[in-house]
């Protein structure tokens, strides 16, 4: 019996994460799936038993441990190395060496290793026309009902707001396009044996789905917004299949306000009397207008804080600030009288250096 390179099997290195693990799996299911590569059962088998093997972390473990040493560890069972040691995993209870029961499709060096620990495989005899059966061993795409329930996966799709829904939190419905299992063959790719007309044995449809989804308060531009179970079915076909939906929030620009970060920027233009003499003026904020005091001899630039008028946290406990510039608004359209109080306020201004 030879060592199984499982890492061979995916073409994967050996220090390859889950999902460069998962996403070789999937390539190769696709590729090598029996009910579109006919002859392809036996290459199959091997994907699917390396990946049942890789993608669970104790199994995973345990072969990395073994390695190509697996032969010595096996003979020697769990209670000594071939050497007359005691076995490194004696003990720990995550090691059985048996070859009892009914494994179904994995190979005799799977058995040998993990015996009856299969995890997701499910036993029993083979029913007429499917020639071995797994339980969860990932997402296929669209091969889930052929090979047991796998969970859809994940989408992110983009969202543009007004500053003011950004503000208040806003309630959108939205329409997307998924590929979702084929409601004719249930995602088998096939009907009564042969390619199913429909998904033209893919597995997968295109479809249409409506959603009403709830953006919170405080969002901006970048934010991901994750609305549970709004993502492509799986092979059950129920909610509980559905991966998510990313929503990747755009805040579209304002005219009136710039906003940093939970702050919110405005140019007040003041007139030149209320900036001499000072006043009461009305702002605007996304609450709606306020009065805010000028005092006495206010310069252009000069930059006042209404606190807790900017964007709500979006993790809750407050808002930002909004802070209000004062732009000197000079008066056109001057009648004679106003040029003369202009006239004479420079005469005084000028004797009074």
């Amino acid at each position: 019996m030879e060592f199984k390179d499982y890492y061979k099997t995916l073409g994967v290195d050996r220090s390859a994460d889950d999902k460069a693990i998962k996403t070789a799996y999937r390539k190769l299911a696709r590729k090598y799936h029996p009910d579109v590569n006919k002859g392809a059962a036996e290459r199959f088998k091997e994907i699917s038993e390396a990946y049942t093997v890789l993608s669970d972390p104790e199994k995973r473990k345990r072969y990395d441990t073994l390695g190509p040493d697996w032969e010595r560890y096996a003979q020697a069972g769990a209670g000594a190395t071939a050497g007359g040691g005691r076995s490194p995993f004696e003990g720990r209870g995550n090691v059985r060496f048996s070859q009892e029961g009914d494994l179904g499709g994995f190979s005799d060096f799977f058995r040998t290793i993990f015996g009856g620990d299969v995890g997701g495989f499910r036993r029993g005899e083979a029913r007429p026309g499917v020639e071995f059966e797994y339980g969860d061993l990932g997402d296929l795409g669209g091969f889930g009902a052929g090979l047991g329930a796998s969970r859809g996966g994940d989408v992110e799709a983009g969202i543009e707001l007004t500053l003011e829904e950004a503000f208040r939190g806003a309630r959108k419905t939205i329409a997307l396009e998924l590929d979702e299992p084929c409601s004719q063959c249930g995602g088998s790719g096939n009907v009564s044996r042969r390619p199913c007309p429909r998904c033209h044995g893919t597995g997968w449809a295109k479809a249409t789905r409506n959603l009403d989804v709830k953006i919170p308060a405080g969002v901006e531009t970048g934010s991901r917004v994750r609305v549970a179970a709004g993502g492509p079915g799986g092979g059950r076909g129920d909610r509980r299949d559905r991966g998510d939906l990313y929503l990747r929030v755009t805040v579209a620009p304002d005219p009136r306000f710039e906003r940093e970060g939970n702050d919110l920027h405005v140019d007040l233009p003041v007139p030149v009397t209320v900036a001499a003499l000072g006043g009461e003026i009305s702002v605007p904020t996304l609450k709606g207008q306020v009065s805010m005091k000028i005092p006495p001899e206010t310069s252009s630039g000069k930059v006042f804080r209404l606190r807790g008028y900017g964007m709500p946290h979006l993790k809750g406990g407050g808002a930002g600030d909004e802070l209000v510039k004062v732009q000197i608004a000079i008066p056109t359209g001057l009648s004679p009288r106003e040029k003369e109080l202009f006239e004479e306020m420079k005469k005084l201004r000028a004797e009074n250096k």
